[in-house]
């Protein structure tokens, strides 16, 4: 028995629970206001503005008959707290990383990202054309949670640090803010490693709380300061190759809605997931000019360290296995990358080299 259905028969005891679910649905009549909360300071660059593009976009779509209240991180709870708002009724919607919320269940990390995952392309061939968005849903059920996917960073960069990395061993006693579980996997090489809300990262590299951090890309970063703090920055991360957000609505609010509603917050998600990923796309390349012509040093990871990385996702992921619904998403995922990987690689892939080869 799941937690909801679990609640739902301790508050109403065998037979009232029966009639409930015996009973058609009644749904609200007339205009609707919904609380969405985030894990996301207000104005932070591309995931406070994707979460505002979904609630704007319920808004306008719905004619005004449902609107979305958008709270950020610390105006109605904190940016770890959603979660929990949402599946206790406090709040009925959240905008956030799912990955954040591996404690509740680790199957949450691949409706994000898993370090050696998914590139945003993969992740919406799997999502939407395979067992994805089932998946994302039989997690929810758990939690009486209506999710969908509302966001994408794109391929993140490896991060801002106080020195630069020559091999494994320097990440040994290393300071480094990472969630989810490349955050884990990067434990395993000896960092010590925080999950701080991003509204609290700059003070923290700042102060020397931490020795360096991912966020997401150069267009955010730049927007956070980070290059005020420290010039080494690495572009390419083992961690989040193509990061999702998630909008999740408390599954009895859901419910509660017309057919017309509930699709109108399913197509505003999956808008703003590719709404999003554009933005952070778009803005990347420039930002990234702006940084180096601002003394910052762009530089790659040795093979030494992803060889490193490598053997620690593995490792990370396989603690997982014992976990019937963990194993379920993971063998899931694996195999539709391996479905839309060979192609992708030999079309795309090849063209982008000879394209970038021949134009220079």
């Amino acid at each position: 028995m799941d937690r909801r259905s679990f609640l739902k028969t301790s508050a109403l005891g065998g037979s009232a629970a029966a009639a409930t679910t015996l009973a058609a649905p009644a749904y609200a009549q007339g205009k609707r206001t919904l609380t969405m909360v985030t894990t996301w300071g207000r104005g932070a660059a591309g995931v406070h503005d994707s979460a505002q593009r979904v609630a704007d976009s319920i808004t306008a779509m719905s004619d005004g008959s449902l609107t979305i209240d958008l709270k950020a991180s610390g105006e109605l709870v904190g940016a770890f707290e959603v979660f929990d708002a949402v599946t206790a009724g406090q709040a009925d919607m959240y905008h956030g990383a799912d990955y954040y919320f591996t404690g509740q269940h680790p199957g949450y990390a691949y409706f994000t990202a898993v370090p050696f995952g998914m590139t945003p392309q993969e992740l919406v061939n799997w999502y939407y054309q395979g067992e994805g968005m089932a998946l994302h849903d039989e997690l929810g059920q758990i939690f009486g949670l209506k999710s969908f996917l509302g966001g994408n960073t794109g391929p993140q960069a490896g991060g801002w640090f106080n020195k630069e990395i020559n091999g494994p061993e320097d990440f040994n006693g290393l300071k480094f803010r990472m969630p989810g579980l490349g955050g884990k996997a990067l434990g395993k090489l000896g960092a010590s490693v925080q999950n701080i809300p991003g509204s609290e990262v700059y003070q923290a590299l700042s102060s020397g709380a931490i020795d360096g951090t991912e966020w997401i890309g150069p267009w955010a970063d730049e927007k956070m300061g980070f290059q005020e703090i420290t010039k080494v920055y690495y572009t390419s991360g083992f961690h989040e190759p193509g990061a999702a957000l998630s909008v999740a609505t408390n599954r009895d609010v859901f419910e509660s809605l017309s057919p017309a509603h509930q699709k109108i917050i399913e197509i505003a998600a999956g808008e703003g997931h590719q709404w999003s990923l554009s933005q952070f796309m778009n803005n990347h390349g420039a930002a990234l000019q702006r940084l180096q012509t601002g003394g910052v040093k762009t530089l790659e990871f040795p093979e030494s360290v992803w060889n490193a990385f490598g053997d620690a996702t593995k490792e990370t992921l396989d603690e997982f296995m014992g976990d019937e619904l963990f194993a379920k998403i993971r063998n899931s995922v694996e195999a539709s990358m391996k479905a839309s990987s060979g192609w992708i690689t030999k079309s795309e892939g090849a063209y982008r080299n000879q394209r970038d080869r021949v134009l220079g």
